[in-house]
């Protein structure tokens, strides 16, 4: 069989955690950060865990993660 490929735009996106559980960077933090409030922009500093119903979608992209 031939291996299968590991999607571009999730390869970028995603990483997995040493248990398994996908870890994403918070969004809209990119322009217009003066109409959104601090307490958003701090929250949105690292990263955090997918919900399980979206990790599993973000890992049948990622067959080898």
């Amino acid at each position: 069989m031939p291996k299968m490929k590991t999607k571009s735009s999730v390869k970028k996106r995603f990483r997995l955690t040493g248990t398994g559980k996908v870890r994403a960077n918070v969004g809209y933090k990119r322009h217009q950060l003066s109409s959104k409030s601090v307490k958003m922009k701090r929250k949105a500093r690292g990263t955090f865990i997918l919900s399980e119903a979206d990790a599993g979608i973000v890992k049948q992209f990622m067959p080898y993660g």
